[in-house]
């Protein structure tokens, strides 16, 4: 029992990965093995794929949170903290008055 649940989620999470021609393939499979109407087996690569692209935008917004966490405890700045340092900065520089140098007098002997 325990393996055939093993097997059932790591055969799902190949199917997260897959793309669309493998999906077709996967679905054309379990069509045949299951004696699937084509309306049955249309049905369940649709599902297929939808599965496949909420599970494949689910991680990338783990993994990006991840990332973020990461970093933020490694205590590097974002490209937004630096963006907006950068645009500070500009903006001081253009406030800075420029500085008048004298010019150097001349002595006539």
């Amino acid at each position: 029992m325990f393996e055939e649940l093993k097997k059932s989620i790591d055969k799902g999470l190949d199917y997260a990965f897959m793309t669309t021609d493998k999906l077709t393939k996967a679905a054309k499979d379990m069509a045949k093995e299951n004696n699937l109407t084509k309306e049955e087996a249309k049905k369940l690569f649709d599902h297929l794929v939808k599965k496949s692209e909420e599970t494949k935008k689910t991680l990338e917004v783990n993994f990006q949170e991840l990332v973020k966490t990461t970093l933020h405890k490694m205590n590097i700045p974002t490209k937004e903290e630096i963006k907006k340092l950068e645009d500070r900065i500009k903006k001081l520089e253009a406030t800075k008055k420029p500085v008048m140098k004298a010019k150097p007098k001349v002595i006539k002997k």
